[in-house]
């Protein structure tokens, strides 16, 4: 059983200011400047978040099958966590007067996880796996009574207002030299900026959006390890960093 006080809980983060982008129509601006509607146009949109929960950075070994028959001991990093739809996605309402208000509304929300652990010394990146014969081994060790999804699983079925669903990001092949490294989350909101290229743009020949690049709101976990290469040891984890925070919203 997961015992009380060993998750982490990092509050759902939706900005008024997210609701709302300021930006040229860059495919009606590139005909003709002169077009003075497709200037500083306000694209608006519902902007809600999530309630994220981890525990700390742990490691099991797993037996994987190769392709040639044979079985290789693996060193799994993974991480348990939880999400929670707390409802109160804001949302811009036209007013009589022309101006907008937000309001909050409670509507149910599909987490698409996407896990991402940076090493700060090797600038490298691992995307969270689906290990299945890992699943089962880190559920007996946390909670053999849960449900823990995977990534993939998690995406499948919207979280309604108020509820909690639980799952278990594994990475493999990290490299045992990394002391300092970041977890990125994405998906704990909708909130994104995104941002034209005018210049490289021509009409009638180039299709709609191009090179529009879109930076999407993730939650950065920080984390150190001051141990060595030689032996991987869970109990060197640690949450934060000695100079700087434990955890930032990013765009990226």
């Amino acid at each position: 059983m997961l015992a009380a006080g060993v998750m982490t809980t990092i509050a759902p983060d939706a900005q008024a200011n997210e609701t709302v982008s300021l930006h040229n129509v860059m495919e009606l601006a590139a005909i003709d400047s002169n077009f003075e509607f497709a200037k500083d146009v306000r694209f608006r949109r519902d902007i809600w978040a999530l309630e994220f929960s981890f525990k700390p950075v742990r490691m099991i070994w797993v037996d994987i099958p190769q392709a040639d028959g044979h079985m290789r001991r693996q060193l799994v990093w993974y991480m348990v966590y939880s999400v929670t739809n707390p409802g109160q996605a804001l949302r811009p309402v036209q007013q009589p007067d022309k101006t907008f208000a937000l309001e909050r509304v409670d509507i149910p929300v599909q987490f698409v996880p996407k896990f991402v652990l940076k090493s700060h010394e090797f600038s490298r990146e691992y995307p969270d796996r689906v290990i299945p014969l890992a699943l089962p081994a880190i559920r007996m060790r946390e909670d053999r009574n849960r449900n823990f999804l995977n990534s993939i699983t998690m995406a499948k079925e919207e979280i309604p207002v108020g509820e909690t669903r639980w799952g278990i990001a594994m990475w493999e092949n990290i490299d045992p030299r990394i002391d300092f490294f970041s977890i990125y989350v994405r998906g704990l909101t909708n909130a994104y900026r995104w941002q034209d290229q005018p210049a490289g743009y021509t009409p009638g020949q180039d299709p709609i959006a191009k090179g529009r690049k879109f930076a999407r709101k993730e939650l950065k976990l920080n984390f150190w390890r001051p141990g060595d290469e030689y032996y991987e040891n869970e109990k060197e984890i640690r949450y934060g960093t000695p100079t700087g925070p434990k955890y930032q919203w990013v765009f990226r």
